[in-house]
């Protein structure tokens, strides 16, 4: 284990979840995208980091499994679906709810991160740019979601009394900006490790 990656996201889990932050995601939309962020795209890639390449790394036996395309999918589905109303309002009112929801986020962003952070390929170029691609189509999805909320004209969750369009619209920022950002970054830190091993190049085409 990387302990340099994982203590920080075991601390950044534990601010998520026992700090003040679920509290205020009763009646707060941008808290409760706040812990959706602190989750999948801070707390998940440094734990994938401290992971992946590890003999603790599930990915290299499993290629179908944690493939980072399939992987990007899957969290795609989650974060979509947990942000249907139906879902979202059973989940800001009930804790085994939340739980549930907490852990479907841990759970999809583990997975899209230690696919796409691993080594189940067995040349290092072919993941770093199933990776990169992975990745990137999920920064795209982030970004779709969070300009939607940003954007939306009327509030799409009960949140804020006669404040809730305001606190969607941060919500929806806080995705753009933390979400898109940190996604986005690790697609092109795997990218330019491509260009770090011309040699993997020659290797894939031979």
């Amino acid at each position: 284990m990387r302990w340099p990656f994982l203590l920080p996201g075991l601390l950044v889990l534990a601010f998520a979840w026992l700090g003040p932050l679920p509290a205020m995601a009763g009646h707060s939309f941008a808290a409760h995208m706040t812990i959706h962020m602190a989750v999948v795209a801070v707390a998940a890639p440094l734990l994938a980091a401290a992971i992946a390449g590890t003999r603790f790394d599930p990915s290299p036996g499993r290629p179908i499994l944690f493939g980072p395309l399939p992987a990007s999918l899957v969290e795609l589905i989650a974060v979509w679906a947990w942000h249907a109303p139906v879902l979202h309002e059973a989940a800001r009112h009930s804790t085994p709810w939340f739980v549930l929801e907490q852990a479907c986020f841990l759970l999809s962003g583990l997975l899209v991160w230690i696919a796409c952070l691993g080594f189940a390929a067995k040349e290092r170029t072919g993941r770093s740019l199933l990776g990169t691609l992975g990745l990137l189509f999920t920064s795209i999805h982030m970004t779709l979601l969070g300009a939607l909320l940003a954007f939306a004209h009327r509030p799409l969750f009960g949140h804020g009394g006669d404040h809730g369009l305001a606190d969607q619209q941060l919500g929806g920022i806080v995705m753009l900006l933390v979400g898109g950002a940190s996604y986005l970054s690790g697609g092109l830190f795997l990218m330019a490790r491509l260009f770090r091993t011309p040699a993997g190049w020659r290797g894939s085409a031979s």
